[in-house]
């Protein structure tokens, strides 16, 4: 009989990665840098990509060895994510190396092994190619998606791709950006960092590399794995803000004490401390289950989704609100956390759509 019990502890490999991870971030892509990509309004830096992608094998984390890919798991992929979120990093790593991979490698095991599938996956782990899946980024892994005819708008790093996946009636499709009859025009977004784009592709365009029912399946699939690891990416956003609250608060001082040491503001923030350690248990909760194929997966999503989300955006408000004046200026980045918290609250279904989806699968009364 097997221990069912999660792993939330981090193996010395995934602090490695971390590492690895945070020092290239520090050293390419710092929380100035991310601000001044922003005003420019092309928050995308491709000698990064590359780096973290090809460098480090991180694009490539969710791919079998067979494929290309490092042959690791979701695990790793969250630490990814939770270090790409500490830095509001711009880059296509939870549309491309997550969602649109995991849809990938959900379709039918005779579909795996094509051409096109196999081609594209080892294209992605290698990070020489970007793929988004073209749904809307609020579609909750439970939720109705596109019939593939007309617009998608609000499709997250569209303007990146260079392949689409698109869901019609009869299948899943690969579909080249570059194509005739695509168009992705961008939005102006909340989060200046994951920039989103209204779609619109040919109903002709593109190969079906996935049947109907193999397709809605994949597709949930990906859905579920991008809501899971979210998760990881709103605790790096509240840790980054924790910290930067506690940093300042030691140094800013008023009547000759640091303001810290005041006890309203101690209080504030050793709430937020708990929380941000909650937050930590559920996003590795739900890493952790997708990483073993849980039965309990879409409940652990659910559970880290439900509370992730409100933990990230609760910590930026607090760190804008406690930097006082400074926190309000558009040149502390404190802005840029709030935003994509916000952004990501909203991402892959509401916090209210989650709630329900938990008290459904626990048999409880839904959300208040």
């Amino acid at each position: 009989m097997t221990d069912a019990s999660p792993d939330l502890l981090y193996s010395d490999t995934e602090d490695d990665l971390r590492a690895a991870v945070r020092s290239l971030l520090t050293d390419r892509a710092d929380v100035p840098a991310a601000l001044i990509r922003a005003e420019a309004g092309d928050p995308y830096d491709a000698e990064l990509w590359t780096s973290l992608a090809a460098g480090i094998g991180a694009s490539g984390l969710l791919v079998p060895e067979k494929l290309g890919g490092q042959g690791a798991g979701h695990r790793e992929a969250a630490v990814v994510l939770e270090e790409l979120g500490r830095a509001v990093t711009a880059a296509p790593y939870l549309t491309s190396s997550v969602v649109a991979t995991e849809t990938l490698l959900a379709c039918d095991g005779e579909s795996t092994e094509s051409t096109d599938v196999a081609g594209l996956l080892t294209a992605l782990a290698h990070g020489h190619r970007v793929a988004v899946l073209a749904v809307p980024l609020s579609t909750a892994p439970d939720g109705p998606l596109p019939a593939g005819a007309g617009t998608v708008t609000g499709v997250a790093d569209a303007v990146r791709a260079d392949v689409l996946l698109v869901v019609r009636h009869d299948g899943l499709y690969a579909v080249e950006t570059a194509s005739p009859g695509v168009t992705v025009e961008p939005l102006t977004p909340l989060d200046l960092t994951r920039p989103l784009a209204a779609v619109t592709v040919d109903p002709a365009a593109g190969i079906r590399i996935a049947e109907a029912p193999a397709a809605q399946a994949a597709v949930r699939r990906g859905l579920l794995a991008g809501a899971g690891l979210l998760a990881s990416e709103q605790l790096g956003i509240a840790e980054w803000c924790l910290e930067e609250t506690v940093r300042h608060t030691r140094e800013r001082k008023q009547f000759n004490r640091p303001i810290g040491s005041f006890q309203a503001l101690k209080h504030r923030m050793a709430q937020l401390w708990l929380e941000v350690v909650s937050a930590r248990a559920a996003a590795r909760n739900a890493a952790d289950a997708l990483a073993t194929g849980s039965p309990e997966a879409p409940l652990a999503v659910a559970l880290a989704q439900a509370y992730c989300g409100r933990v990230a955006v609760h910590a930026a408000e607090e760190c804008v609100q406690l930097h006082g004046g400074i926190g309000m200026t558009w040149e502390h980045p404190a802005h840029l956390y709030l935003k994509r918290g916000k952004s990501d609250e909203m991402a892959f279904g509401s916090r209210g759509r989650h709630q329900e989806t938990l008290a459904a699968l626990v048999d409880l009364p839904g959300p208040r």
